[in-house]
């Protein structure tokens, strides 16, 4: 069967209190990362959470990108889909770059019979 899409899965904890707290800096960073990738951004939307937290979607012509983060323990965790040619794993890289900490990630090419591999 052919690839379908492909989808990052990120976990990532160490990060600074104040970096996850940030809707504009997180948004940023999603936006950047997707731009980095080649995708075309349809929509952003964020949403700060009380008393702490940050959720931003990123809306694609190729799918969608997200993150949830959870200041109070210093993570975070991304998930990444897009369609066609477009590969979201130097976003992925890029954006465990720019927010620091530790993260594990996961790499699916999505298909029939298909498992994720270890990306980081």
């Amino acid at each position: 069967m052919d690839i379908l899409g492909r989808h990052v899965f990120i976990d990532g904890w160490g990060v600074a209190f104040a970096r996850l707290d940030s809707e504009e800096l997180i948004l940023s960073f999603l936006e950047h990362a997707c731009n980095q990738a080649g995708a075309t951004i349809l929509h952003s939307w964020v949403h700060r959470f009380e008393p702490q937290g940050v959720t931003a979607l990123v809306g694609l012509a190729e799918s969608h990108a997200s993150i949830h983060t959870y200041p109070e323990i210093g993570a975070y965790f991304v998930d990444m889909f897009t369609c066609g040619d477009l590969d979201p794993r130097a976003a992925a890289t890029m954006l465990v770059g720019r927010l620091g900490g530790t993260a594990e990630g996961w790499f699916w090419e999505r298909g029939a019979g298909r498992s994720p591999v270890r990306l980081f």
